[in-house]
């Protein structure tokens, strides 16, 4: 992918230690702290209504140390200053840069296809645990998007867990991860995730999970959705990006990840769906490039 060529965006935080380390990008350094089990935790228990631990879908959760001593629990640095802005490091840089055209591609195709205005969100870098409105952040839930404060939480580290655990790896699989959780707020943009949270407070814990997976399924056809119109404005894509995303698409179904970690498979405990349904998704954004196509909600087979 040519991210490189993007413009990277100023609607950052970045609070990791003075250290943070790299995930294996060209010419970029290694290193940082691991997290836990690897899923997608996109919208953790304000749309979802679920306690996180159960969001896993049955995946190993394991212990970590937290960030190093310059990393504080309230996200700030030892001096009390808190960056803002683009990273000049490789990781910060590729983040802000995907964040940066999912910033140009949205505020083009959303008003274009659905009348909204886009507003961006902000994301936030950090490493090991910081806060979040909607609770506390740690890495092993993985990226999410939190609805009451609007923004995207990423652990730096996360990359470096897809290539060593899953063996997904490629600049366009990590974009995908990204692309998935703006496409969360694209979702609450278009007033979609309080709708659910409400049907979910009404419901069963089954009809719970079964409308978390609509919402993940739609944040995957979303994330197709930039992809190809990044792709038809940008001439962003390369040879083999879509088979990364295909991959990490792959690795991360919730019935990959029960198979994993508890040998079977419960579907009525997914909550992202299975890994045919979330390669089936992103392919739909991809080749339609409508967000009307991703409407996950109306679709009578997943």
């Amino acid at each position: 992918m040519r991210w490189e060529d993007f413009r990277t965006s100023e609607n950052v935080e970045d609070r990791r230690g003075e250290g943070g380390g790299g995930f294996g990008l060209p010419g970029g350094g290694a290193g940082g702290l691991g997290i836990g089990a690897i899923v997608i935790l996109c919208i953790i228990g304000w749309v979802t209504g679920i306690n996180p631990a159960i969001l896993i879908g049955g995946a190993e959760m394991v212990n970590r140390q937290r960030a190093p001593q310059e990393q504080r629990a309230d996200g700030q640095r030892p001096d009390g200053q808190r960056r803002t802005g683009a990273p000049t490091d490789q990781t910060g840089r590729f983040a802000a840069a995907i964040l940066g055209n999912t910033e140009d591609v949205w505020k083009e195709v959303l008003p274009n296809q659905t009348g909204r205005q886009y507003t961006p969100t902000t994301m936030v870098l950090y490493q090991g645990g910081t806060r979040s409105a909607c609770g506390a952040a740690r890495a092993a839930m993985g990226p999410f998007y939190c609805p009451l404060d609007k923004k995207v939480y990423l652990d730096t580290t996360f990359f470096k867990e897809m290539e060593q655990k899953f063996r997904v790896k490629g600049d366009f699989a990590y974009a995908y991860v990204i692309a998935h959780e703006v496409g969360h707020h694209v979702q609450d943009v278009l007033g979609i995730l309080g709708k659910v949270q409400k049907r979910q407070q009404q419901v069963d814990e089954r009809t719970a999970n079964q409308l978390s997976v609509r919402v993940e399924l739609m944040a995957d056809c979303l994330a197709g959705v930039w992809a190809k119109n990044s792709d038809d404005r940008f001439n962003a894509l390369e040879q083999g990006d879509i088979e990364e995303a295909m991959a990490a698409a792959n690795a991360i179904g919730d019935d990959r990840l029960q198979k994993q970690s508890q040998g079977y498979v419960v579907p009525d405990s997914f909550t992202h769906g299975s890994s045919a349904q979330r390669m089936r998704w992103f392919q739909t954004g991809f080749r339609s490039g409508q967000t009307q196509s991703c409407d996950t909600f109306r679709a009578a087979q997943l």
